[in-house]
């Protein structure tokens, strides 16, 4: 059956004023993933990505650890959602970054006191309205995204998917659940550069595997966020 990989992008530059372009460490994850691939023995008949630096940044590193010369075409549809519209619509002073860096400060925890105001964020925003783009829409996007993608694998036939932790985590709970209840569990589990495994058959989208980071066993790179 055709088979996509959706990959969540490397670590991005959290805490810095650019978060969008790979650590260090997140540009030795995608090297690794590259090498995992490659003794996968796994050749994409077509890569994918999204549109945002971090995804590009992962995708190039990547293919080239794997020895992959493909072509890579770009789905906004897999963009990440805007996670600073999200924190700055839970709390709008928070659009002035400086704020937000001296709260997460005197907190004396800042990667905890993130997490836990970006868990409210997030519930804020799954559960109201009146957002440039909602829940229900970031959600229905990433899915047909993935769908798109999955039209054009033949049989036998492998895809590639560069992309983000939240647009993973919608098309994840859709296939288990069948809804959007399970997003606010997996999300936040995503790790970066793990690979989640569909196949596509008569009856649709199938799940085989979420979030296999095996290729970071044994190694001090895992992370999160």
């Amino acid at each position: 059956m055709p088979t996509i990989y959706l990959i969540r992008h490397a670590q991005a530059s959290f805490g810095r004023s650019d978060y969008d372009r790979l650590s260090p460490q997140g540009e030795q994850q995608a090297a690794v993933l590259g090498e995992a691939l490659a003794e996968r023995g796994l050749k994409p008949s077509l890569v994918v990505r999204g549109a945002m630096r971090r995804h590009a940044q992962t995708a190039g590193i990547a293919l080239r650890a794997a020895g992959l010369d493909v072509p890579v075409e770009v789905d906004e549809g897999l963009n990440e959602f805007d996670h600073d519209q999200v924190i700055v619509a839970y709390k709008p002073a928070y659009k002035r970054r400086a704020v937000l860096l001296a709260d997460l400060a005197r907190s004396g925890h800042p990667a905890r006191a993130f997490q836990e105001m970006f868990s409210a964020a997030t519930q804020r925003w799954v559960d109201g309205e009146g957002y440039p783009e909602s829940f229900a829409a970031f959600c229905q996007r990433s899915e047909d995204a993935v769908r798109r993608t999955a039209n054009r694998v033949g049989k036998g036939e492998t895809a590639f998917v560069f992309t983000s932790g939240g647009p993973i985590a919608a098309v994840t709970s859709r296939l288990l659940a069948g809804t959007d209840d399970l997003w606010l569990k997996l999300n936040p589990v995503t790790i970066n550069t793990a690979i989640t495994k569909l196949t596509s058959g008569r009856s649709g989208l199938t799940l085989v595997s979420y979030n296999d980071h095996g290729h970071l066993d044994g190694t001090e790179l895992l992370s999160y966020r």
